[in-house]
């Protein structure tokens, strides 16, 4: 077995899974831009703790209750309904889906339970699905009352107040989540064909295994996996093929188990060190030493023996840990603090949380072969203090664990592809820490990595486990490739007093921004520039959308232009935004103003061409974006290219200089709100119209 596989933190109000190896919802669903502010509003305001959990698909579990029992109706959910693309693709034949019948609990059995006689790891066996990694998880999880009821709301039953409708809560990616599901189950000849119950009146295991599949997207998408996706336990490595064949020693290949127990006897004068697992199938146990029938329990004593031997094909048994070292290639562990790494449970650990996003072309550099790439990755400013006070220097070498998590883009969990991800760290020196912003390819070019995740691995969490002594430092998550799209959560525990923040304010490139005094190349004064906007004007002196698309396209930028020019949706919006007489055309100075921009964002434009192109690539964008004068983050820059560029991921020029007259209007608005300037009702829904036509 690897010497660490995968461990699982559990904060107080979240789960943190880290890899130590290295009223219906008919809504209409909300834009990505939009959605990411919405979850830092959340996040900033205590969505998704426990005590606050996000409604998963915007599905209010109170709400949706108080609906169905007022209208004495029971619950279908529409978002997960009871057919055939709830099950999914592959998991059943044509034949033995069409044999498929959706039954409520009551229709299945008389008098159902939502829990008989408490929560026991023996509750349940799998079914078709082979989801072994989420049932050895929540086998694991009955060990923790605490944590089983905020998973597994135990109050709900099919007596009082019941309506169809039921709900649990998961943790992902950094939040809590409230999945409601009705309880149609999928049935053949009247038998449950998922997970079930022991005892035939229980339904707590098929619902959850139903919710769970909800939030994977279908029965199907949760076929196969690690236990380090939902919770915790062990997995035995996989075999020449990926079915899960049972061994001569009763062990199945590529199988997640779960670890119940520890135990060290006195055997024939000389100390044993067992461990208990648990086989999510309730059946097939290991069969070698110190298996149930195996003659060495008659070695300990009676009261051990009784204590813990159960001979029983319920799927749980002993084996010794040397065996359990060869058998098995993964483990995990859920605990409140990662303080068993260092043997201490008097040290404090402090956790910081943040999420980011790769974007290709502009925040998604890739590894260190390429320094100038590299540098556009998402960086994170960190200041490591002095050990907390309870923390001594010999309680283990290693005071810093960074962990980092690639989330899923796909709505179904079949579909998703992990990337290759990692973790770079780089000491900053008395001449850096002054820097401010984003630091530039030549600082890695002349700095070596103090510390970093082993590989690049295409897994869902990479995590390292390092000593960095009190300074600053510098933290880099990237794709081992280039202009790989993907969002991430990094996640930092210390035992010392810790500061972190994101550089991303843009690069300290040397330029000062540049301002509109510079004269454009044809040398046309401002009586010039008058006098042909005279010829376009009408005989109030304005122009409009129609007339500037003229100007534009066929006088001050003829020949600049690559698609086609300005369409007249552009030119109303620049009217929007030029416009402070709010007339919807442009007078002479407003022609003027909107004039000198236009020229100034085209040299800019130029000027970062580097590729003479006639387009910008996403990496120019943020150096020409840079130039202009004005500071983007990762996140700002994100959102422009989405916006302003091409399906190609390059930008025009009539997009570039659409793009930084919005950017410089935003700007002005938030210097007002932030200096506590007032707009009137009438500057705001203009300023807004600015900003969105």
């Amino acid at each position: 077995m690897r010497a660490s596989s995968f461990i699982c933190f559990h904060p107080p109000e979240q789960f943190l899974c880290v890899d130590a190896e290295s009223l219906t919802t008919a809504a209409m669903p909300t834009s990505g831009v939009c959605m990411n502010i919405i979850n830092a509003r959340h996040q900033k305001s205590g969505r998704g703790t426990i005590t606050n959990p996000i409604s998963f698909l915007n599905q209010d579990y109170e709400q949706m209750k108080q609906y169905c029992l007022s209208r004495r109706v029971r619950y279908i959910d529409e978002m997960f309904p009871p057919d055939s693309n709830t099950i999914g693709e592959g998991l059943l034949t044509p034949s033995d889906l069409d044999r498929v019948v959706w039954l409520r609990p009551a229709n299945i059995i008389s008098n159902p339970s939502f829990v008989v006689d408490g929560v026991s790891r023996f509750d349940f066996g799998q079914g078709l699905i082979g989801n072994c990694w989420f049932l050895a998880s929540i086998g694991a999880l009955t060990f923790q009352a605490s944590i089983l009821k905020q998973v597994v709301p135990l109050e709900q039953s099919f007596n009082e107040d019941y309506c169809g409708l039921f709900h649990f809560r998961f943790w992902r990616f950094g939040k809590w989540m409230d999945v409601i599901i009705d309880d149609k189950l999928p049935t053949v000849d009247g038998r449950l064909i998922f997970v079930q119950s022991k005892t035939p009146t229980e339904f707590w295991p098929a619902l959850l295994e139903k919710a769970y599949a909800k939030v994977c997207g279908s029965y199907a998408d949760m076929n196969a996996g690690t236990p380090a996706e939902a919770l915790l336990g062990c997995g035995t490595p996989q075999g020449k093929t990926s079915a899960n064949n049972v061994l001569p020693n009763g062990l199945v290949q590529g199988h997640a188990y779960t670890v119940t127990g520890v135990k060290q006897f006195m055997s024939q004068g000389k100390l044993v060190n067992l461990v208990r697992l648990w086989n999510p199938w309730g059946q097939t146990e290991w069969n070698g030493q110190w298996s149930d029938h195996s003659h060495l329990w008659q070695t300990v004593s009676l009261q051990d023996r009784e204590m813990c031997l159960s001979v029983k094909d319920d799927g749980e048994f002993w084996m010794r840990l040397e065996d359990f070292c060869e058998f098995y290639d993964d483990l995990d562990i859920c605990c409140l603090c990662p303080d068993f790494l260092d043997g201490s449970s008097s040290c404090h650990w402090k956790s910081s949380f943040y999420e980011g996003r790769w974007v290709a072309g502009t925040t998604a550099g890739g590894c260190m072969q390429n320094f100038e790439k590299f540098s556009t990755n998402p960086q994170y400013r960190i200041k490591v203090g002095k050990l907390f006070s309870e923390c001594s220097e010999n309680q283990g070498e290693k005071n810093f664990l960074m962990s980092l998590m690639q989330m899923p883009d796909k709505r179904n969990r079949r579909l998703v592809e992990n990337l290759h991800i990692g973790l770079n760290v780089f000491e900053l020196t008395k001449e850096y820490q002054a820097h401010q912003g984003r630091f530039p390819a030549s600082f890695f070019g002349r700095n070596k990595v103090v510390a970093k995740t082993k590989t690049y691995l295409n897994a869902r969490e990479v995590t390292e486990f390092v000593m960095l002594k009190p300074g600053e430092y510098l933290i880099v998550p990237s794709t081992y490739q280039p202009n790989e799209t993907a969002s991430f959560i990094l996640t930092i525990l210390s035992k010392a007093e810790t500061e972190v923040h994101e550089d991303s304010g843009g690069h300290n490139h040397e330029h000062n921004g540049t301002e509109e005094k510079t004269p454009d190349k044809n040398g046309v004064d401002d009586q010039n520039k008058r006098q042909l906007f005279r010829q376009y004007s009408d005989k109030y002196e304005e122009v409009d959308a129609e007339m500037l698309q003229t100007i534009l396209n066929d006088r001050i930028l003829k020949g600049d232009l690559k698609s086609g020019g300005f369409s007249i949706d552009a030119c109303r919006s620049m009217i929007s935004l030029m416009d402070t007489s709010i007339t919807g055309k442009l007078n002479g100075k407003e022609f003027l103003r909107l004039w000198k921009k236009v020229i100034v964002y085209k040299d800019i434009f130029t000027q970062k061409d580097v590729s003479l192109t006639g387009t910008l690539s996403l990496n120019e964008l943020r150096n020409a974006v840079m130039a202009s004068g004005k500071r983007v983050s990762d996140d700002m820059l994100n959102l422009m290219a989405l916006r302003y560029g091409a399906s190609s991921g390059h930008m025009t020029l009539e997009s570039f200089i659409s793009l930084l007259l919005r950017f410089e209007c935003m700007s002005q608005i938030f210097k007002q709100l932030s200096d506590g300037s007032a707009m009137s009702l009438r500057e705001s829904e203009w300023m807004y119209l600015s900003m969105y036509t």
